[in-house]
């Protein structure tokens, strides 16, 4: 696996000169694409530089300590520390996924449960805004469909991180693992006998795409225009605003009517497509690349359910990883880095052991 680090080493070299030269900061994206990956080749590259550093350390003890007995406790816990480095080393090598680098777009939708159900989603919403804001992320709402009760039927939001962010902390890499079926137990605020009550809503992750991952032919496109509605279906606009876009190859379809003109509703929607769009395109190259292997905590079935939310016993389990605690009322106030740190390091595991075989 280390064989790959002397490529590694001259794109890193490149990149610095690359980054140099005032022209590549001329074009925005561009810049912010080769930042990412200079940040991820930096991590592998100091690793190794450390790990190889160690390694001249660690021989110079063994040979000194034939003739200095003191040498020998150092040599043990050099041998220790590159034993340390060299795992970390390899965590860094294992091949990432290719939109670890990118924003997201996170929607929540209520099921199964009715109104409970979408206060269900409202507050999962707001776990998911607490989480971001303490990593410094910015919350943009893109459409909202709100309930009676003022909870959400449908929801969706960019995520957005500021600068460049390390190797697996940009938005997509973290939120990734909330893909899937949500449950919860409580007792809803529509129950007056104050029994428990089992409600679920669904969240879908996808990595926001810039125009230049996804082309999209305007002939391919079946673009309706129709009143804007609020909760109950109350007229909230009295002009054509709302914005339907199918996308006819695909079929996906994709509506927008948080804003109050027609165009920004359409900007919009074409930013949810791209994201779909540029998902399905990964699932199809993945599938067309025969892989054999899906970390059961990155899985594309969407109506598993992956975790339980239980509000009398105060109780939040991770069903795929085996994480359970009982702070439910820190979790849902952000604290989330505990569970999603229970799923990054089961993907990690996975994707070793795939290595290995």
């Amino acid at each position: 696996m280390f064989e790959a680090v002397e490529g590694m080493l001259a794109e890193h070299g490149e990149l610095e000169q690359q980054l140099a030269r005032p022209e590549t900061h001329a074009d925005a994206r561009l810049a912010k694409r080769l930042n990412q990956r200079y940040a991820a080749l930096s991590a592998i590259v100091d690793t190794w530089r450390d790990w190889q550093g160690i390694g001249e350390d660690l021989e110079a003890a063994r040979e000194l300590a034939g003739e200095d007995p003191s040498f020998a406790e150092e040599a043990e816990e050099l041998a220790a520390r590159r034993v340390t480095t060299e795992e970390r080393l390899r965590r860094l090598l294992v091949p990432r996924d290719p939109a670890d680098d990118k924003d997201a777009l996170l929607e929540v939708k209520s099921g199964e449960g009715g109104e409970e159900s979408a206060l269900f989603a409202g507050d999962l919403l707001r776990m998911y805004t607490r989480f971001a804001e303490q990593r410094g992320w910015s919350i943009e709402v893109l459409e909202a469909t709100e309930s009676d009760l003022g909870g959400y039927k449908s929801v969706t939001v960019a995520v957005k991180a500021k600068g460049t962010p390390a190797p697996g902390e940009a938005p997509y890499a973290l939120l990734k693992f909330e893909g899937g079926v949500h449950r919860v137990q409580r007792v809803p605020v529509t129950e007056s006998q104050g029994r428990v009550h089992t409600s679920a809503a669904g969240v879908l992750v996808l990595p926001e795409a810039e125009q230049v991952d996804v082309s999209i032919d305007e002939n391919d496109l079946r673009i309706d225009v129709f009143r804007s509605s609020g909760p109950g279906g109350q007229s909230v606009n009295t002009t054509d605003s709302a914005v339907r876009i199918t996308h006819v190859p695909s079929g996906i379809v994709v509506s927008c009517q948080n804003e109050k003109s027609q165009l920004q509703n359409k900007e919009q929607a074409l930013r949810i497509l791209r994201a779909r769009l540029l998902a399905a395109a990964q699932e199809e190259a993945d599938a067309a690349a025969g892989e054999a292997r899906r970390s059961q905590v990155r899985t594309v079935d969407r109506s598993e359910r992956i975790r339980t939310y239980n509000y009398p016993e105060n109780r939040i389990s991770d069903h795929r990883t085996g994480y359970k605690s009982y702070n439910l009322d820190q979790v849902l106030d952000g604290a989330l880095e505990p569970v999603l740190a229970s799923c990054v390091d089961a993907d990690m595991a996975a994707r070793l052991a795939a290595l290995e075989d």
